[in-house]
């Protein structure tokens, strides 16, 4: 049964980890131990399809939760605390460096390994950069069709598996992610189908070329992970927003470290591979 409440409480994250801009949903699932197996269940959906199903269904309660809450709670404290509640993000993700440093050492290192870090960090960072403020200036009527949904649930899928590439900024930098908050809000149901069936599609086609790069080339796949750790908090603290409350900011920082710890504690101690 502790199983079953911790993947509610994966999906939960995983889901304000799909909507809250500069969070990566890979890197919170490696947080929380369960990437290995999405990926597995990714690169072949139908097979043990009933152990499959019964492992994703309290997940996708937690995210169908987080998303109701996301529209109703979150989405004000961005508009609100935007700054406080970006420090918690960088908290997030500075707290799981230690971890994914321990399995990229699990590998015999490689030279070469750090060209890889380097070009890692470099597109997590630049793409942080430019995605500060593209969400408003690009959303408009020909970006909401239904063709151009589609095309972005499909990036989206794809970026969703790779750790440190972050959800929401391939939405922002194409422009629909507050269209597709707004048509959260609204209900509306076509839109929400159209990015989640393209999302879904996407992540289940590319896993298996994620999954084999992690298998063949583990020790440069878990360096570029650090790498786009590292990016990720560069591009947000680049790009935090002016004013408010420098305490507040700390605040949330050491919240989000705690968090983060926390997730990992838990990762150890749950089975996640029972049917709880």
């Amino acid at each position: 049964m502790k199983s079953f409440f911790y993947r509610v409480l994966c999906g939960f994250c995983l889901g304000i980890s799909v909507f809250a801009p500069g969070i990566s949903g890979s890197i919170m699932a490696i947080i929380m131990g369960i990437y290995d197996k999405l990926l597995d269940i990714a690169s072949n959906p139908f097979k043990n399809f009933k152990k499959n199903f019964m492992f994703l269904l309290p997940m996708g309660i937690g995210a169908v939760i987080s998303l109701v809450l996301f529209v109703l709670v979150f989405s004000y404290l961005f508009e609100t605390y935007e700054k406080a509640v970006f420090m918690l993000f960088i908290g997030l993700i500075v707290g799981n460096l230690p971890t994914v440093y321990k399995e990229a050492r699990k590998s015999s290192f490689k030279w070469y390994y750090i060209l890889g870090a380097a070009a890692a960090f470099a597109i997590a960072l630049v793409v942080g950069i430019m995605s500060e403020g593209v969400g408003d200036a690009q959303i408009a009527q020909e970006n909401t069709n239904l063709m151009y949904i589609a095309l972005s649930g499909v990036f989206a899928g794809f970026a969703s598996l790779i750790p440190g590439m972050s959800v929401s900024m391939i939405l922002i930098v194409m422009g629909v992610y507050d269209y597709l908050i707004a048509s959260a809000k609204a209900l509306d149901i076509v839109t929400i189908a159209v990015v989640g069936v393209a999302f879904v599609l996407s992540m289940i086609l590319s896993s298996k070329l994620i999954k084999f790069v992690f298998t063949k080339f583990s020790g440069m796949a878990h360096f570029m992970v650090m790498g786009f750790l590292i990016g990720s908090v560069g591009g947000i603290f680049l790009t935090l927003p002016k004013g408010g409350s420098n305490l507040a900011g700390v605040i949330m920082l050491v919240i989000g470290l705690a968090i983060s710890l926390l997730f990992v504690y838990l990762g150890k101690k749950v089975n996640i591979d029972d049917k709880g």
